[in-house]
Order: C-alpha cells, then sequence, then structure tokens
C-alpha cells in the first residue's frame, strides 16, 4: 500500500508542478533587507495544489527597480537578475509541458515522477525566490559614547596636538553584493530577513572605524570643524577600513556620512586659537598692525587714567622705550622687504607671453585656462588690451619689446600686429624696424 501511495503522490504532484509560476515581490519597505518571493495565485487561478518551493520551468519572476532577485535550488544559488523586468527562469531542473521541447519535457516529466516515488511521493527538492533590498538605506544614526583620540596636524604655523573628539549624525549604506549577503549573513530564511536584525551590529563597527577614518582625515591635515564639511573624504575612507568586514564579508558599503555635531574640549579648542594668533603674528605686516592697535589702546587708558593723562603718558612711554628695538615702523620695513623679495624671486614671464583676460599668462595661440585665442594688441599692466602707442583705459605708453607692424609701403596689418610675417603678402615688402609703430 505505501509504494502505491508513494506512485499516486508522485504522479499527483508532478502534474499539479507543470504548471508554471509567476513570482514578485511587494514594495520593499526600508525596515526589510531581504525577503521570500511570493507566488501569484488568484480566485482564477487552476495552480492551487503546487508546491510552494517548486519553481517550474519557465516560469516568470518580475524584478523592480531597487531590488534584486536570485534563484536558490537546493540551498545553492543558480540564478541572478539586477535588471528590472521579467525574468524567465527557463533552465530549470522541474520540468513543465508548457515550456520548451514537448517531447523532451513528457520524458523529463516521468523521470521527475519516478525520482519523487525514491521519496515516498514527496518532491525531494527545495527552490527558492529571494528578493534583495538594494537601495540607500537612510537614517541611521550614530554618535560616539566615548571620544575619540584625533591629531591636530597644519604644518604652516608647526601645530601638532593630540585631542579628543566626540561627534554624532547620520550614515547610510546598501547591498552592493546580495550574493555574499545572502551567503554570509541572512542564508535561507522562511519569510524575510529585518533590518533590525543586523543594525545593532554595524553601528557598533561603524563607530570603531571612525578612529581609523579620522587618523586618514589628520594626515589630511583637517582640523575637528572641517570634518562636517569633508563627507566624501570621510566616506572613502569609512569604506576603507570596514571593506573587510562590510564589503568583503557581507557586500555592504557605506554610502554617505553626515556629521551633526563635531566637538573637541574647550580647553584644546582655546589651545588651537592660540597658536593660531601666535603663527599670525609671524607675519611683520600683521604683528606691526598689531603692535599700532595695541598702542592707540593704550593712549585711550592713558588719557583716561585716574592718576592723570600725564602718569599715564609716561607709563606708556617707558613701555614703549623697552620695545624701542622693535617698533612698528621696523615691523612695517621688515614686511616690505619680505614683499620684495618675494616678488624678486618670481620666475619671469617669457618674452613673448601674454596675458589672457581671465588673468592667465599663456605663451601660445590659445589660453590655457579657458581656451580663449590670443588677442592682438599688447596689454596694459591696468588689464586693457590695446593697439597704439598708448593706453586707451589709463594712458600708459606701450611698452618696449611689444612693437606692433604695418606696412610702410601699402599699410597692410597683420591679424596678429605683434608678430607680422617676414613679408607683406600684399606687396612684398619686408618687414623691418621702420615697420614697427
Amino acid at each position: 500500500m505505501g509504494l502505491i501511495k508513494a506512485a499516486v503522490g508522485a504522479l499527483g504532484g508532478t502534474l499539479a508542478d507543470q504548471w508554471k509560476e509567476f513570482f514578485y515581490c511587494e514594495a520593499l519597505p526600508p525596515t526589510i533587507l531581504m525577503t521570500k518571493g511570493q507566488k501569484r495565485i488568484t480566485s482564477r487561478s487552476s495552480n492551487t495544489k503546487g508546491n510552494d518551493n517548486i519553481i517550474s520551468n519557465g516560469s516568470g519572476i518580475a524584478v523592480a527597480d531597487g531590488q534584486c532577485m536570485i534563484i536558490v535550488d537546493q540551498g545553492k544559488v543558480v540564478e541572478l537578475c539586477a535588471e528590472p523586468g521579467e525574468f524567465t527562469y527557463d533552465t530549470s531542473s522541474e520540468p513543465s509541458i508548457f515550456a520548451g521541447n514537448l517531447g523532451q519535457s513528457i520524458l523529463d516529466t516521468f523521470k521527475t515522477m519516478g525520482r519523487r516515488i525514491t521519496y515516498g511521493g514527496d518532491t525531494g527538492k527545495d527552490q527558492r525566490v529571494y528578493y534583495f533590498n538594494t537601495k540607500e538605506l537612510i537614517d541611521n544614526k550614530f554618535g560616539t559614547p566615548n571620544p575619540i583620540p584625533f591629531r591636530v596636524v597644519d604644518n604652516k604655523i608647526g601645530l601638532d596636538l593630540d585631542t579628543a573628539v566626540r561627534c554624532s549624525g547620520v550614515y547610510s549604506y546598501k547591498i552592493t553584493d546580495p550574493i555574499l549577503f545572502y551567503t554570509n549573513v541572512c542564508g535561507n530564511v522562511a519569510d524575510s530577513y529585518p533590518r533590525e536584525t543586523l543594525d545593532g551590529q554595524l553601528k557598533t563597527e561603524f563607530i570603531s572605524a571612525l578612529q581609523p577614518a579620522f587618523g586618514k582625515l589628520s594626515e589630511l591635515e583637517l582640523r575637528p570643524n572641517q570634518i562636517v564639511t569633508h563627507n566624501t573624504e570621510v566616506e572613502e575612507a569609512m569604506n576603507q577600513v570596514l571593506s573587510a568586514k562590510w564589503r568583503d564579508l557581507r557586500g555592504l558599503e557605506v554610502v554617505s556620512v553626515a556629521f551633526a555635531t563635531v566637538t573637541i574640549p574647550d580647553e584644546d579648542s582655546e589651545k588651537i586659537r592660540e597658536l593660531q594668533r601666535a603663527a599670525a603674528l609671524r607675519d611683520p605686516g600683521l604683528a606691526a598692525g598689531t603692535l599700532t592697535a595695541a598702542q592707540a589702546e593704550a593712549m585711550k587708558s592713558a588719557a583716561g587714567n585716574s592718576a592723570g593723562a600725564m602718569t599715564g603718558f609716561m607709563g606708556m612711554g617707558m613701555a614703549m622705550n623697552q620695545g624701542a628695538a622693535m617698533n612698528t615702523q621696523n615691523l612695517y620695513a621688515m614686511s616690505q622687504q619680505q614683499q620684495q623679495q618675494q616678488q624678486a624671486a618670481s620666475p619671469a614671464a617669457p618674452a613673448d607671453s601674454w596675458t589672457c583676460s581671465c588673468g592667465a599668462v599663456a605663451t601660445g595661440k590659445f589660453c590655457p585656462e579657458c581656451g580663449k585665442p590670443r588677442q592682438d594688441g599688447w596689454t596694459c599692466s591696468c588689464g586693457a588690451v590695446n593697439k597704439g602707442k598708448f593706453c586707451t583705459q589709463c594712458g600708459k605708453p606701450k611698452p618696449a619689446g611689444a612693437p606692433l607692424y604695418k606696412c610702410d609701403k601699402c599699410g597692410w596689418e597683420p591679424e596678429d600686429p605683434a608678430h607680422p610675417p617676414k613679408f607683406c603678402p600684399e606687396c612684398g615688402d619686408p618687414f623691418d624696424e621702420k615697420d614697427a609703430r
């Protein structure tokens, strides 16, 4: 009796599974990372007795935007589709007389029936469709429960300070490799894999990765208050740090990071400001301006001295005499000398160079910055382009070394008056010094 029952069950089940199935997935909410595909069965459908975990050959599977579909056959991923549209599974190991060659399908159906008899009439097979949420998963809030070490470096002012940063904000991530995510994270779930199952672990790892990521930002000489404006560098650094755990193990990647607050201890902040002020005063011009302002303030205080204005001015004079070696005039002279040295050290422009309207200095026919063609005439120091001997804007004479040519025989003018041909194309007269105007 058992053998007959198994044969009847195998026959009925095989025939019931001949119908093609249509799998779909409702809109995936942001709280679901993966869900099992649903088999569409309506009141008009005759496919009501087929097995849930059997996908007949030729079945259709709908894939929407922001989704990725995989087919798992006997626990192994055999198909993947991330392109929106309908996917037809025409390589299934479960035959259907409604797909492929009819004769071959009938033969395969009998083979399947015989195999099912050996399983007592059951299918002996498990096939499933899973959908992954590949959209950006946003609004993952984070905050640092403990301060994160951060090294503030600025070689321009000689700043090298170890401090501690507290920060908070949000980050987003997405599934970039569904097969890795299925293999190492969610596996063969019966229904769906919610986001909350993984978010706690991800948040802890994200905060742990902030310290080495901040170390990479420190190498760029960013200060803590600049972190909020360098989100791209933070995202790249986070992906580098998390690549082993997230990208290579789980198939996840950080998409964006947004900081709400980044703070350091008040004493460290004040120390950085003091070093910045001290570095600014290394410039003699700034130091002279600061000293001038201090002297003006001292004069105001002396004038209002309660012991008398003369007493206040005497004290101010004594202080100025003690610091006479570094008065404002000396500082201004040092600043002017530095500017002259910098101008002298700057490389001179080539003799045949010209200044474009964008401010770039070029030597060819086109500006290397904006691509504008070389302008005729000569460029005055005020920026005006002229053809005559004097500037039309400020009246300055044409500088030496920039002659403009015009044929003294026929009056022909070249397109580039500063660079004429060797001979006039109209009368053949050679261009020489007497053609310069």
